[in-house]
């Protein structure tokens, strides 16, 4: 009855609009982030684990996860980057590089990354 009543006293615009069923799959669902430095430490300590084994795919899919998990890691960018290169995937490099220089202007890497970047103070 209360949904009969839902449908009848809802405006046209919300008719109109099909309900989605709820995703079965969970792999399929989109992930939501909240600001957690804690999984995004674990995070990075699982792709510098990859990095060593030579798997820079796995280590770059760890890396940005931790980006994702907490945006002002700047070792996470770091390491993104350093990851991302191994894979000459250069303009990738480039922009995970540059976000580090943002959090991290004076970090003892900095000046390495301006080199790497061709950025001249």
């Amino acid at each position: 009855m209360i949904a009969l009543l839902a449908v009848l006293l809802a405006t046209p615009q919300e008719k109109q609009k099909p309900q989605e069923p709820p995703e079965e799959d969970e792999s399929l669902k989109t992930k939501e982030y909240a600001f957690n430095p804690l999984q995004a430490g674990k995070e990075i300590k699982v792709g510098q684990f990859y990095l060593k084994k030579g798997k820079n795919k796995a280590a770059t899919l760890r890396f940005l996860e931790a980006t994702r998990w907490d945006p002002t890691s700047a070792e996470a960018y770091l390491l993104l980057g350093e990851a991302r290169e191994k894979m000459k995937d250069s303009a990738g490099s480039k922009e995970a590089y540059k976000k580090f220089l943002e959090l991290a202007p004076d970090s003892k890497s900095a000046p390495a990354i301006r080199k790497k970047l061709g950025i001249h103070e």
